[in-house]
C-alpha cells in the first residue's frame, strides 16, 4: 500500500492516456492531488473509497477528485484483469479564464472545483466514445505542440472534457439512483466516518469498538474485508495525508503538526512520515518550498 500526494511542479496539466497496470501493480493505493483530477477508467475492477463511502470500480467510470481529496483504490487482478485509465490533473485557477465566455460551462467548472460534490463518480459516461476520442486527440497532439501553443490546447482539451462531464452529470442526476455504483456497507461507512471524526486523537481499538457497538475482532475483520487494508494502516495513511496538507499550506512547527494528527511523540511522527513518504517532514517542506 502506498500514499501518493502529487503536486503539479509548475506544469499546469498532468496528462495520461490509457496507462495500464498489471500483475498487482498499485493494488492498494491512497492518492491525493493538489489540483483537480479527472480519472476515466477504460478497464478495471475493484473498490474505491472517497468521503467515507465505497464505490465499485467499473469500466466506463469517470471519477472527479477535488484538490487534496484523499481517495483509496483497491484493485482486483484476478483472471488476468488489468487497470487501464486516462487522467488529467490540473490547477483549476490556471484555466478558469478560458471558461468565462460560456456561463453555463463556467458555472459547472466552478461547481466541480469549489462545491462539496454529492458523489465522485459518473458511470457509463462514454457510450459514444467521445471522451476517449478527446483524450486520444490530446495524446496525439502533445508531442507536436510548441511551448507557446501548449497552454491553449490544454485549455481547449479541458473545455471539451467538461462539456462531456456536464452532460453526463446532468443525466445521472436525473436518475433516481444517482449513486448507482455505491457499495452500501453501512457498517464500514460508519467506521470510516468515525475515523474521519477521531483520527486527530490518540487511537484505541477498544474505544472505536465501543462507540460503534461492535467487538474489536468483528470491527477489524469487517474493515479489512471491505477495504483490503487494516484500520491501523488506513488511520496512519489518513494522518500522513493531513500532515502533508499542513506542511504545504501552513508554517506550523513540525511538532505541532504531529500533535494535530494525534501523535504526541515527534520522533515517532518523523520516522512514520519518512517510512511512508521517503523523506522527513522537514525535507518534504523544504522540497515543497523550492518547487513553489
Amino acid at each position: 500500500m502506498s500514499l501518493i500526494t502529487h503536486g503539479l511542479n509548475h506544469v499546469p496539466l498532468h496528462f495520461v492516456y490509457r496507462r495500464k497496470s498489471v500483475n498487482n501493480q498499485h493494488k492498494e493505493t491512497f492518492h491525493s492531488h493538489l489540483g483537480i483530477e479527472i480519472l476515466y477508467i477504460h478497464q478495471g475492477r475493484g473498490t474505491m473509497i472517497v468521503n467515507n463511502n465505497s464505490y465499485e470500480i467499473k469500466p466506463g467510470m469517470l471519477c472527479i477528485f477535488q484538490p487534496y481529496q484523499l481517495h483509496h483504490l483497491q484493485l482486483e487482478y484476478e483472471d488476468d484483469q488489468c487497470f487501464e485509465r486516462s487522467l488529467a490533473v490540473f490547477e483549476p485557477t490556471m484555466f478558469e479564464s478560458y471558461f468565462e465566455p460560456w456561463p453555463a460551462l463556467h458555472a459547472f467548472y466552478n461547481y466541480i472545483n469549489i462545491n462539496k460534490l454529492p458523489y465522485p463518480c459518473i458511470y457509463e459516461v462514454d457510450e459514444s466514445g467521445l471522451l476517449d476520442r478527446i483524450f486520444r486527440n490530446m495524446h496525439e497532439q502533445l508531442p507536436t505542440l510548441s511551448e507557446s501553443d501548449r497552454h491553449e490546447e490544454e485549455s481547449l482539451f479541458l473545455m471539451s472534457v467538461f462539456r462531456v462531464m456536464k452532460q453526463a452529470w446532468n443525466k445521472q442526476n436525473e436518475q433516481p439512483a444517482a449513486d448507482q455504483g455505491r457499495r452500501r456497507n453501512y457498517q464500514v461507512e460508519h467506521i470510516l466516518s468515525w475515523i474521519e471524526a477521531n483520527y486527530k486523537q490518540p487511537f484505541r481499538l477498544d474505544d472505536m469498538a465501543g462507540a460503534l457497538h461492535l467487538s474489536p475482532y468483528h470491527l477489524s475483520h469487517l474493515f479489512k474485508e471491505a477495504t483490503g487494508v487494516s484500520i491501523t494502516e488506513y488511520l496512519i495513511t489518513r494522518r500522513i495525508h493531513q500532515a502533508v496538507l499542513l506542511l504545504t499550506t501552513t508554517n506550523k512547527p513540525i511538532s505541532w503538526i504531529a500533535e494535530e494528527i494525534g501523535l504526541t511523540n515527534n520522533s515517532y511522527f518523523c520516522k512514520l512520515f519518512k517510512t511512508h513518504m521517503g523523506i522527513t517532514p522537514h525535507q518534504y517542506r523544504k522540497k515543497w518550498a523550492r518547487q513553489g
